[in-house]
């Protein structure tokens, strides 16, 4: 595992964890969000290394509600909070990494983070990339458990449910999917500001797919059986600035399936190819 730079931050009463790697030599920094239940130093064994060897430093936090920020396990405040501690990552780059190029790196909910992002705020980001972005759910929800979920948001937003994810859903490979099942800091939970805020803003996104003016790599595998791949494909015809690459077969963590050499190779050749 690649030693990293620990960093902290304040916001929304939160203390949030974070951290950096820095190659000999920095050519541009991508900013990496985490998905579900897991946290960034999930990525130390796969994307993180690859960046780092090919000049690209990395900078990650754990989520509101993940990994060893504080709080409630899987709440966050507001969709509007999410958004401000990515912010937040960014400022913590540029003082840093100094003023590099700078990318966004999402995977699933983190997808979905970045992707709005970028359609929202302002921003100076070269460009983002979204692994199995957090679009278009690829089951359909229990309705009662959306009614539930909608209703809660009214009454107890932090209130948390099981996700219902079942981790051999995340890899083909047994052993990435164990290494998930056995890590203490991966949880289960979700609150209805996590579940059905990021159905609602996934749809939103697709819906305003055609206002995109960043340079968007999507990646995504046809097997995925937890976020479905139609949806980013769906959002990919909507704006010539996004590029879309599916691999056959593909389960949702790419990085972590059979595919990641290739995976990551694509990644670092479409940052070279934005510089």
């Amino acid at each position: 595992m690649m030693t990293s730079q620990e960093f902290n931050f304040n916001s929304y009463s939160t203390n949030f964890y974070g951290q950096y790697w820095q190659p000999a030599e920095t050519k541009a920094v991508i900013l990496l969000v985490h998905g579900m239940g897991e946290h960034a130093t999930r990525y130390t064994d796969s994307i993180i290394p690859k960046l780092t060897e090919n000049g690209f430093g990395v900078i990650a936090f754990d989520q509101f509600g993940h990994g060893k920020t504080s709080g409630k396990r899987g709440h966050c405040p507001s969709f509007e909070a999410v958004l401000e501690s990515v912010e937040k990552v960014a400022e913590k780059a540029l003082t840093v990494f100094g003023d590099k190029p700078l990318f966004l790196y999402g995977h699933s909910m983190g997808g979905n983070v970045v992707i709005n992002y970028v359609l929202r705020k302002k921003h100076s980001f070269k460009g983002v990339i979204a692994t199995s972005p957090f679009l278009q759910l690829a089951f359909q929800p229990p309705a009662i458990k959306l009614f539930v979920g909608k209703l809660l948001q009214k009454i107890a937003p932090s209130m948390t449910m099981g996700n219902e994810l079942d981790p051999s859903d995340l890899s083909r490979d047994n052993t990435e999917v164990q290494k998930y099942i056995d890590d203490p800091l991966v949880h289960n939970r979700i609150s209805p500001n996590f579940s059905i805020t990021f159905i609602e803003t996934g749809k939103w996104a697709i819906e305003n797919g055609d206002t995109l003016q960043t340079p968007t790599l999507l990646l995504h595998g046809t097997d995925d059986k937890i976020i479905d791949y139609k949806g980013t494909q769906e959002f990919s015809k909507k704006s010539t600035f996004a590029t879309l690459k599916l691999y056959e077969g593909g389960y949702h963590e790419l990085h972590n399936d059979f595919c990641k050499e290739e995976m990551m190779t694509d990644v670092v050749n479409w940052l070279e190819n934005q510089l």
